[in-house]
């Protein structure tokens, strides 16, 4: 017997690629399960299908940087419940994290895409359901977005969740209002903008602001975390980067170039969440 769940739910994280860098990631999840029916005729209840699986995803996948171990490109140290690697980048740069094991899923793979990740996920899931269920399939798709969209990650420090981890990130629509009317153009000029973009705050900033490499720095609740990766990846913004301080920073941006005009911006964090914001000089 076949049992399906289809758009379980969805993760948002990052993962380490060798030509795009850093990428911020929004995936959703469907399973399907095969089994025998057991005594009240089912293979697996929906409840505990839906809850096993939405709570390991949750905790295993969720605003964690997602590690291809066994990539050439990859340099991996651990020091207690602490993971430090750098990444080697095709154009010849690197990016460096450091931070909590919790921060981190270290996928057996040499690459991050959609079909490694959900095999891993399979993989440590064996035995997390009763015995009447003999396969689990997981499957990862990105939304379909017909608007501009950009893959985005950053890290929240005063955040007293996950987002506190320094590279955890979105896949994000955005929609731009000029006066009351879409701008497809801005929303292009955006996309591009922040296309694989890592968003860092000034405040967090560690070392000098000039040179090839940005570094950033930051103590939060789950421990100590620490990121450089070349400058030409990087955005720093003077704010938070929540979605609400993000939208604003849009408005703001564009409002200084739209002068008496009204820019109502619409920015995404993820999949059908995020903040809407205005401005005008």
């Amino acid at each position: 017997m076949h049992l399906f769940v289809d758009n379980l739910t969805n993760v948002d994280f990052s993962y380490l690629d060798h030509a795009r860098g850093l990428v911020g990631e929004t995936w959703l999840a469907s399973a399907a399960l095969d089994g025998a029916l057991d005594d009240q005729g089912m293979v697996c209840d929906f409840g505990i299908v839906k809850k096993t699986l939405r709570n390991w995803l949750d905790d295993e996948v969720d605003h964690r940087l997602l590690v291809p171990v066994q990539s050439p490109h990859l340099e991996l140290q651990r020091s207690g419940d602490t993971l430090a690697l750098t990444w080697k980048l095709k154009d010849g740069g690197e990016i460096t994290v450091g931070g909590p094991e919790q921060a981190f899923a270290l996928v057996e793979a040499e690459e991050i895409f959609e079909e490694s990740a959900a095999a891993w996920c399979v993989t440590q899931l064996s035995g997390a359901f009763p015995g009447s269920v003999a396969k689990l399939q997981l499957k990862f798709c990105s939304e379909h977005i017909d608007d501009p969209y950009y893959h985005y990650s950053h890290g929240l420090k005063k955040h007293d969740g996950n987002c506190q981890r320094i590279a955890h990130g979105h896949r994000s629509r955005i929609q731009i209002f000029v006066d009351g009317t879409r701008d497809p153009e801005w929303e292009e000029r955006w996309a591009e903008r922040w296309r694989d973009i890592y968003l860092g705050t000034r405040e967090d900033l560690h070392g000098s602001e000039g040179g090839d490499q940005l570094g950033f720095a930051y103590t939060a609740r789950q421990g100590k975390f620490t990121l450089t990766l070349p400058a030409s990846r990087c955005e720093l913004v003077t704010c938070d980067t929540t979605v609400e301080q993000l939208a604003q920073y849009i408005a703001e941006t564009i409002a200084e170039e739209e002068k008496g005009r009204i820019v109502r911006v619409r920015a995404y964090e993820g999949l059908g969440k995020g903040a809407e914001a205005s401005a005008s000089r």
